[in-house]
């Protein structure tokens, strides 16, 4: 049996044309070496971060990369925040980086969720997540 598939006229059924409700762009499982913690223990070294980034974006078309943001603005900006020095909470880290993102007026809306493997003894990771929207 042979399916053929449905004429598309650009236009849904009842005749309205689509219209665009959202644009997300997101980075996962982003990979930092940071100084962070508040124990004695983590000052003086760096440890992993493993960080996802879910932004929002004002729904606009998209046909050139200066039509969206950048994965590398993101990544770009999780290492600044690390080179800028040790941090004590990876919840200020988290924020940090999306007020960052927000800085992009396109961005609406900014999730940052970080897990710092080996935080937690017995669990495989611990972290936060911080949303901050306009």
């Amino acid at each position: 049996m042979t399916v053929s598939p449905l004429p598309f006229s650009g236009a849904s059924a009842a005749g309205d044309a689509p219209r665009r409700e959202g644009l997300t762009v997101f980075v996962r499982g982003l990979t930092v070496q940071a100084g962070i913690g508040v124990h004695d223990h983590e000052l003086g070294r760096l440890q992993t971060l493993i960080i996802d980034v879910t932004l929002d974006l004002t729904p606009a078309p998209v046909e050139r990369l200066s039509d969206t943001v950048n994965y590398e603005t993101v990544a770009r900006g999780a290492l600044a925040i690390a080179a800028e020095g040790h941090v004590g909470l990876v919840e200020t880290f988290a924020e940090r980086l999306a007020l960052a993102c927000l800085e992009d007026g396109r961005v609406r809306r900014c999730s940052v969720r970080i897990e710092k493997p080996g935080a937690l003894e017995g669990a495989a990771a611990a972290g936060c997540e911080v949303v901050l929207a306009r």
